[in-house]
């Protein structure tokens, strides 16, 4: 069932709770009663449109309408993957880590594999900290200046200088799917960690761990299937543009 403006916004939650996230990242706040998702966009000035997209992504991993996405403005969906960014730095990686210093304090007699697991997630905390920091600071503001250009009816030399040195492709050749690096996280807890005192910490530790995973691989979709494509399809014509004013 695809979730469609006159829905109850109430009812997306109980379609999937993994909207949750989207929610927040839009800013949309709990408490809106029986209205619908056009009535809660519309309050909250959200583009309604922008947001079905991307909840119907989250409840339906077969729906990805990456053409309905892709005329979406770069400003738009990177302001959304700052948002996921955000909200994985200051929620979720956090709460993951409160996790683990639980079990620390819980008297847990297997240190050295407690230790590996804690080390291995600071690893991958900066590895996370590294790649968003790299999107943020070099890969979003290039593509908005590709857009500008895009939609600019006077051509910069600037521009071409700009993607002479970066492209997107620079961008998509580095882009390493971190998510993929939970895997080992998961195992060391489900293979390798004894049983404990409290065995709800593991279980609650690795739920937050799937629901990472998940939530990245979503995440590098949006990326992949749509970001990218529509910054190359971009540079593609503005290469074009100033071929021909050359001629």
């Amino acid at each position: 069932m695809l979730i469609t403006k006159n829905i109850k916004m109430a009812d997306v939650i109980h379609m999937n709770y993994f909207t949750l996230s989207v929610l927040n990242r839009f800013g949309i706040e709990l408490g809106f009663g029986d209205k619908t998702v056009v009535e809660v966009c519309k309050k909250a000035n959200i583009d309604v449109d922008f947001f079905l997209e991307i909840a119907n992504a989250f409840v339906d991993k077969d729906y990805f309408p990456k053409k309905q996405l892709q005329s979406f403005s770069v400003k738009l969906i990177t302001d959304y993957l700052r948002k996921t960014h955000y909200e994985y730095h200051q929620i979720k990686v956090p709460e993951i880590e409160n996790l683990i210093e639980d079990m620390v304090k819980s008297g847990y007699t297997d240190k050295e594999n407690l230790v590996l697991l804690k080390k291995f997630f600071n690893d991958y905390k900066q590895e996370l900290l590294n790649h968003t920091q790299r999107e943020e600071t070099v890969v979003f503001p290039y593509a908005i200046s590709i857009e500008d250009a895009y939609n600019s009816k006077t051509l910069e030399n600037s521009v071409f200088d700009l993607m002479e040195t970066y492209s997107i492709s620079i961008f998509q050749n580095e882009h390493e799917n971190i998510d993929e690096k939970l895997f080992d996280l998961k195992n060391i807890i489900i293979k390798y960690l004894p049983k404990q005192k409290k065995s709800e910490n593991c279980h609650k530790l690795l739920y937050e761990l799937f629901s990472l995973e998940q939530d990245m691989i979503d995440h590098s979709r949006i990326e992949d299937k749509v970001f990218v494509p529509k910054i190359r399809d971009m540079e593609k014509v503005i290469t074009k543009r100033f071929a021909e004013k050359k001629q």
